[in-house]
């Protein structure tokens, strides 16, 4: 069974990892980076040195896989940084330090990040400031529009289905003779945005977790296409257990037509695709119940582990000013998660043409994400439903079980787990 808890382990003999141990009078922040989130925020923290004599910042730049393997084993055993950003944003909010007491306009905060703060809370009722979403992301597709353009055949329109564009995309991948049609990142996150779409309904009425029909028919869906050849099935396939793989990789090396992934990769693709392939993102495509992806982000966040609480509290404000923010936003290609931003828009200085129009497909698309994805991401135990199925799923393409078994054991899984973590 799978369980949320994080049992102290082997890993407890390297808990310092690379983000050292956090001491009074400096601020260790434990950051990854899809692109240059990282060494822009390196940057701002020096403006904040200057500002603030005796301050030291420490940037520990870290595999993203740190984050959601072994910072939680860290912060279990009561050690950690004062700062991470951190995607797994309710799982880990009972190990958040409230910072209310250390930003200046508290009104600021509430109307500018209000409508994310409740993903940081540990509970409903709660009112503090534990941190800020240092973007707003969503799960999307992207495209070799190169190898479209090539196979000469037509990219299906804004409102086509997962079944229109599997067709679409076996077609250019045979005529181009590129190894793999499509292929989603392995992870139970991008998963739930077909399943809403396929009707799944994720929640009952009591706000319960529930694995339904509409999240049978995706796996099936899922499964089907690994088997018949229309997914690149290395990206699921070559990994055990719920291990995070992403897509992009393949896409990037134009091994694959079209990749399920997310608006935090616009970044890596500008640098990395270069001039190799046009490549543009496209919206998510339809099941019978809706055209959607998962809203989403990173978080900055303050922990209870910090020896410098008020020195963490006061650059996690600085941070979060707005033409600090609009700085990080810009420099990093991402969507941003403050609202008053969002009316006014940010300049993207570095963006090339097919960043800018990522972007706009991505920003654009918020408008149609079910309301089920929102309560999906904001959901305490939701990886109690994503580690399960990126488990289950994977032994049904390698034919180690039939759909029906592995949809029958995520639901056992994701129940075990809940009340796992809820002990």
């Amino acid at each position: 069974m799978i369980s949320l808890r994080f049992r102290p382990t082997a890993l407890l003999a390297s808990l310092v990892l690379a983000t050292g141990v956090a001491h009074a009078g400096e601020i260790r922040v434990m950051c990854y980076q899809d692109g240059v989130e990282c060494d822009v925020t390196a940057e701002q923290a020096k403006r904040f040195e200057a500002a603030n004599p005796g301050t030291k910042v420490i940037i520990d730049t870290v595999p993203y896989k740190s984050i959601v393997e072994q910072l939680p084993v860290q912060l279990a055993a009561g050690q950690g940084p004062d700062i991470a950003r951190v995607t797994d944003l309710g799982g880990l909010s009972k190990y958040y330090l409230d910072i209310s007491a250390h930003v200046k306009d508290r009104k600021y905060w509430d109307t500018n990040f209000g409508a994310t703060a409740g993903w940081l809370r540990p509970s409903a009722t709660d009112k503090g400031i534990y941190g800020f979403m240092s973007q707003l992301t969503m799960t999307g597709p992207y495209v070799n529009k190169t190898l479209f353009e090539q196979a000469k055949v037509p990219m299906p329109g804004a409102k086509a289905t997962w079944d229109e564009w599997v067709d679409a995309t076996r077609k250019v991948a045979k005529a181009t003779e590129t190894k793999g049609a499509m292929a989603w990142d392995r992870s139970g996150h991008r998963f739930a945005g077909p399943a809403i779409s396929y009707g799944a309904k994720v929640f009952d009425a009591q706000g319960n977790a529930v694995i339904d029909d509409g999240y049978k028919a995706t796996v099936a869906k899922f499964v089907g296409w690994h088997k018949d050849g229309s997914m690149l099935k290395e990206v699921w396939a070559g990994s055990g257990g719920s291990t995070y793989a992403d897509s992009i990789g393949e896409f990037i090396n134009g091994n694959v037509v079209m990749v399920l992934s997310g608006s935090w990769q616009i970044n890596r693709l500008q640098r990395d695709v270069a001039n190799k392939f046009d490549w543009v993102a496209v919206p998510n495509p339809c099941g019978p119940a809706a055209c959607s992806g998962i809203p989403g982000g990173a978080a900055w966040v303050a922990l209870k582990t910090s020896k410098s609480p008020k020195e963490a509290g006061a650059f996690l404000d600085f941070m979060a000013s707005e033409a600090v923010y609009s700085e990080f936003t810009g420099k990093t290609n991402n969507i941003p998660a403050h609202s008053g931003l969002a009316s006014k828009g940010v300049p993207y200085p570095g963006a090339q043409p097919a960043a800018r129009a990522a972007l706009g497909v991505f920003s654009s698309g918020v408008a149609n994400l079910a309301p089920a994805a929102y309560q999906f991401q904001g959901y305490k135990f939701n990886r109690a439903i994503m580690l399960p199925t990126v488990t289950r799923v994977t032994q049904a393409i390698v034919g180690e079980m039939g759909t029906d078994e592995a949809v029958s054991k995520i639901n056992a899984d994701m129940q075990d787990a809940i009340k796992q973590a809820q002990k």
